[in-house]
């Protein structure tokens, strides 16, 4: 049965029986409600250009709404992100730390304690949302040992999720519950167009009696960099940016940066620059989903009533202090993410400056639903303030971002255990000055300055709910302790709080 004929066949009686259960008043008062589309993709970068392919979402979705210009994720990497942005908290809350099972990605565990209250679940549970979710999930969906792809967590109407990690062909998808294999065939296969129609399906035999949410998860601009047909010849005379950062040393840095072979050899150059342009390429098809999404919705009169989010997982690097290619790190071109919002009550071409993260994103879409936030466990904060221009709004001033390493559960004789004595490397960065990172300001710095910074930054690991969004009081007596940083059980991890220190 074709995915047109399964959503028809699902959604058949829909109209009826809503219109049975609620009654014809409320249930046009449910149609009325503002629909939302989530848009993420994956290792997609705001600062090296990475929204430079995206012509047609700048224009139906930027131009016509708001862009924050400060937007980060509280870990740079693909799991532990997505988490945040379904649970609406940071890492140390939610207890994703990496990509692996043991790490905490897709686990039984997180299905046990997270899944259930993760914003899609209330919205479908305590808002009368129907939900559609197509695309990359959490790098270790599907996996036999969490119950394989005939796992649908809570809070999904309409699922159709990648198996495991980014791919654009050969893959197999959880269709409800149900594996379906691709394979290679262009017009058939092609991950970034399957997502775009099976969007617009939806959008065809949904229920007219009730809002929707709608998470489209593409795998661009992810390795394995596969464009689609028509744009393999794209962007022939595109490099990767040779910012001041680009092939240079990372000195008086984490000594992780510092291992780095300065210069990069020739091949290293040109295997990150072919990287780059297919990163790009793959974006164009991105873009033509978009297209189609918003079009769909016009031609449906759905549009003026549609909050369209776009954003990315994570960032990326391309060389910048002799890094080729990955993402990982605490520097803006891992960390910043482009995210674009339009929808009802949002004026076009506006730009924001407050410091956002993908943590905000659960409680600014229940916000929308209407949902009293203070019913929710979430770290971050609602943007819709934002986004309908209220004045006096109070923001945050800084934000956690955490890291806890790549789920190797043994020990290395090479590499020291934490505790009495472990070294701490602080790196201070005026943004304003040198936005490129490449002056680390921390021996400089003056000394209360530091302390306030190293006292929040103890503060925000600890946090939970609304005690990671309002600034904390400082201590004058406090006095910094690294080893308080890191938990009694050994587990390598390193945590940092991100200000932005504005020159002259």
């Amino acid at each position: 049965m074709s995915l047109a004929a399964s959503l028809a066949a699902l959604l058949r009686a829909l109209p009826l029986a809503a219109l049975l259960l609620l009654g014809p008043a409320r249930a046009f008062r449910q149609a009325r409600r503002p629909n939302v589309v989530l848009i993420l993709t994956d290792d997609q970068d705001v600062c090296l250009g990475g929204m430079t392919p995206l012509k047609k979402t700048n224009t139906l979705i930027a131009q016509m709404g708001i862009t924050f210009v400060n937007a980060y994720v509280p870990s740079a990497l693909c799991c532990p992100s997505r988490a945040s942005i379904l649970t609406g908290k940071y890492p140390h809350n939610h207890h994703v730390v990496n990509n692996t099972l043991e790490g905490n990605c897709s686990s039984k565990l997180w299905q046990k304690i997270q899944e259930p209250y993760t914003f899609p679940a209330l919205l479908k549970a305590m808002c009368g949302y129907q939900t559609f979710f197509a695309g990359k999930y959490l790098n270790e969906y599907g996996a036999e040992d969490a119950g394989g792809v005939g796992h649908v967590p809570p809070g999904w109407s309409f699922w159709y999720a990648l198996e495991k990690n980014s791919k654009y062909y050969n893959y197999t998808l959880s269709v409800n519950g149900k594996a379906r294999r691709h394979g290679e065939n262009y017009s058939v296969d092609y991950l970034t167009d399957v997502l775009a129609n099976m969007s617009l399906d939806f959008l065809e035999y949904k229920s007219n009696f009730e809002p929707f949410f709608m998470m489209i998860a593409t795998p661009a601009p992810h390795s394995p960099w596969t464009p689609a047909p028509q744009y393999t010849k794209s962007f022939q005379n595109v490099s990767a940016p040779r910012n001041s950062n680009f092939n240079i040393h990372g000195k008086n840095k984490h000594w992780l940066i510092r291992q780095a072979k300065t210069p990069m050899s020739n091949s290293s150059i040109q295997f990150l620059d072919d990287a780059y342009r297919k990163r790009w390429q793959t974006l164009l098809s991105v873009d033509d989903l978009v297209e189609k999404l918003v079009k769909k919705l016009e031609v449906n009169g759905e549009l003026d009533n549609t909050y369209i989010f776009y954003t990315s997982d994570n960032g990326f690097h391309t060389g910048q202090f002799s890094l080729p290619i990955d993402k990982r790190q605490l520097y803006e071109f891992d960390i910043k993410v482009p995210l674009l919002v339009r929808g009802p009550g949002i004026k076009p071409n506006q730009t924001n400056k407050m410091l956002v993260a993908n943590i905000d994103l659960g409680p600014t879409i229940l916000d929308i639903a209407g949902y009293d936030l203070n019913k929710t466990q979430m770290d971050g904060m609602s943007l819709l303030p934002l986004l309908r221009g209220d004045k006096n709004v109070t923001w945050r001033s800084d934000f956690l971002v955490e890291y806890q390493g790549e789920g190797y559960n043994g020990s290395d004789p090479t590499c020291p255990g934490l505790g009495p004595g472990v070294t701490v490397f602080v790196e201070v960065y005026n943004l304003t000055a040198d936005p490129h990172q490449i002056n680390n300001i921390a021996k400089t710095i003056d000394q209360e300055i530091l302390e306030k910074m190293n006292y929040r930054l103890m503060m925000l690991q600890s946090c939970s709910g609304a005690t990671c969004r309002t600034p904390g009081v400082f201590d004058p007596g406090y006095r910094f302790d690294p080893r308080l940083m890191f938990s009694n059980h050994g587990l390598r991890a390193r945590r940092f709080s991100a200000q932005f220190l504005e020159g002259p």
